[in-house]
């Protein structure tokens, strides 16, 4: 029973052909999401730092964190939704864990993630100090 629903969602991701970059919590991403206003449809652009990644087959899902207006607003997407145009990375960042929930609690210069630079072969992380 288990494995016909694991095929299933196999074949249903197959069938989107959604082309979803790699990343992961602490990398800055930009989602181009599409918005209905009235008869119209548009796309706009969402950016912020991933702060959790659910991997769960065609229920996946991931959360980004934003600044908007001075306040922090966290948004919760659907990897596979039809809503998701692109998801583009603008950065990676070096964490630790895979829920930085922490986040939510600081402000400011503690709130940064070190960013992930990659050179060649060799990987190493800015701001070692």
């Amino acid at each position: 029973m288990n494995n016909i629903i694991e095929q299933f969602e196999k074949e249903q991701i197959k069938n989107l052909n959604k082309n979803i970059p790699y990343f992961s919590s602490g990398d800055t991403v930009e989602v181009k999401v599409k918005i209905k206003d009235g008869e119209r449809e548009r796309i706009q652009i969402y950016e912020g730092t991933v702060i959790a990644k659910k991997n769960r087959g065609i229920n996946s899902s991931f959360t980004v964190r934003k600044i908007s207006h001075g306040e922090w607003v966290e948004r919760v997407f659907q990897s596979y939704s039809p809503q998701i145009e692109n998801i583009k990375i603008k950065r990676r960042g070096v964490v630790r864990k895979s829920k930085i929930y922490y986040l939510r609690g600081l402000s400011g210069r503690k709130a940064r993630i070190r960013e992930k630079i990659i050179t060649g072969s060799k990987v190493s992380s800015c701001c070692d100090g």
